[in-house]
């Protein structure tokens, strides 16, 4: 058989990842760590991640195993190198150039290496040292990719903790420390030069642990509640995720960087704690990722930066067992080492939204389930129904039904408008159990509420 020319076979695979990328969800990653015993084989793993919806994986460091076996399966990567390489990345270019030979080169585009992260958290390392090299480091390895004809195709970045901040409520006054303005003006002139993106570590748990009030709670886990109005900008927001991004949001507009774009490096909830820790639980975990893939899904966006989903990887892949620190810190695992599911978040594919798009097959005969309705529990309050109502519209489905001149807005009363809201976004965000528990206050019926001229969609779970 003939050898494709290189040039033909790097089209054959951009195309093939072109196409990939035409039905999954690009915007929803996960992290990789490494400090455990008793992880799965890397080739394993990559079987695991192709029955996902996770299309991008973000590792610490450069695992020449791990990013071999996730060759030719279309999945971004993201590759990591430590604090303890930045002094010698920014000293010297030829150690840069050879990192890239030895971490890059081999595997790509075969291994599809999107971002280069450099550091993790350093202008909070307390090394002023270090946080003076990070950005020598960051030029040297993206000359190096310049140098090898990748500059561009893949992006140079660092990792930054929240406590960049200096203020971050309400959300339009988000600015940051200006104790380090001039260290992170160089760099994000370097991310707006390059195009690369700005990967932040917001964590809406350690706001929960900070506050430990139910109404931060349900605010934390995308859970139906009263809402946090924005002084400045007289914006209610619903969850804390969208107000802590918007707060990085309104601290690089305030810097004049408004172009660069902001990655979630990490988020994620512990599924259990020591005694003394507040918020680790099974039921708190599935609650905010399976919200937060939801939101994502919805591609509603954020109030700064609506109608798109920002890249987001989940914290994490598996437990690190070998990690110091409070139990929490080993139990943000969404797969355990047998590849089993810790709990389900919806990022099987097969617990994907319902598609339409889809061509219709002859199912084989099977006894059918009936279907069902997401509907308030009876005794809820009038301000739950109306947080209910808020939430739900504010998810990106279709409420022009319940508003003037709709066929749902008669009749015209809260428990109505809130009872159509919260089925519809049961039915649309997968018809999972957690996309009708609205805080404990929703159940499902078999009864349909549809009348008149007013169709509730319904379905079987």
């Amino acid at each position: 058989m003939a050898t494709l020319p290189s040039s033909s076979a790097l089209f054959i695979f951009f195309l093939f990842h072109v196409l990939h990328l035409t039905n999954c969800e690009p915007f929803i990653g996960v992290n990789y760590g490494q400090v455990a015993d008793n992880l799965p084989p890397p080739e394993a793993t990559a079987k695991l991640l192709q029955s996902t919806a996770i299309e991008k994986v973000r590792l610490f460091g450069a695992d020449p195993a791990i990013i071999k076996a996730l060759a030719n399966t279309g999945v971004g990567i993201v590759i990591g190198a430590g604090n303890g390489d930045v002094p010698a990345l920014a000293s010297d270019p030829s150690f840069a150039k050879n990192w890239i030979n030895s971490n890059v080169l081999p595997f790509y585009p075969a291994s599809n290496i999107i971002l280069i992260t450099v550091g993790n958290e350093v202008l909070f390392s307390g090394d002023q040292n270090l946080m003076n090299q990070l950005l020598p480091a960051m030029q040297n390895l993206n000359n190096a990719l310049n140098e090898a004809s990748l500059g561009g195709k893949i992006k140079v970045s660092t990792v930054h903790a929240m406590t960049l901040l200096k203020q971050s409520d309400p959300p339009s006054s988000g600015i940051f420390d200006p104790n380090i303005a001039d260290l992170m003006k160089g760099l994000l002139e370097f991310n707006n030069a390059t195009g690369s993106p700005f990967p932040i570590n917001p964590y809406p748990f350690f706001a929960y642990q900070s506050d430990p009030r139910p109404e931060t709670l349900a605010f934390c886990l995308f859970q139906p509640n009263s809402g946090r109005v924005d002084s400045g900008t007289k914006i209610k927001y619903t969850n804390m995720f969208d107000a802590q991004l918007d707060a990085v949001r309104s601290a690089l507009n305030a810097m004049g960087f408004s172009g660069v774009e902001i990655v979630v490096a990490e988020t994620g909830w512990p599924y259990k704690g020591d005694a003394n820790e507040v918020g680790p639980s099974m039921e708190n975990a599935k609650a905010y990722v399976g919200n937060l893939v939801t939101h994502l899904r919805s591609k509603v966006g954020t109030p700064l930066m609506p109608g798109k989903s920002v890249d987001t990887y989940l914290f994490a892949l598996y437990d690190e067992d070998l990690k110091p620190g409070p139990a929490s810190e080993r139990s943000f695992g969404l797969f355990k080492p047998d590849l089993s599911m810790t709990f389900d978040a919806g990022l099987s594919k097969a617990s994907e939204a319902p598609s339409t798009s889809k061509s219709p097959v002859t199912p084989s005969p099977k006894p059918q389930k009936a279907a069902v309705w997401c509907v308030p529990k009876a005794g809820v309050s009038d301000a739950q129904l109306q947080a209910n109502l808020d939430y739900a519209c504010g998810q990106g489905i279709d409420c022009s039904s319940i508003q003037p001149g709709g066929a749902c807005f008669e009749p015209n009363t809260l428990a109505s408008h809130a009872t159509y809201a919260m089925n519809l976004l049961y039915q649309t965000a997968g018809r999972n159990p957690w996309n009708c528990d609205f805080s404990q206050t929703a159940t499902l019926s078999s009864n349909n509420p549809s009348y008149d001229g007013c169709n509730y969609p319904g379905g079987s779970t």
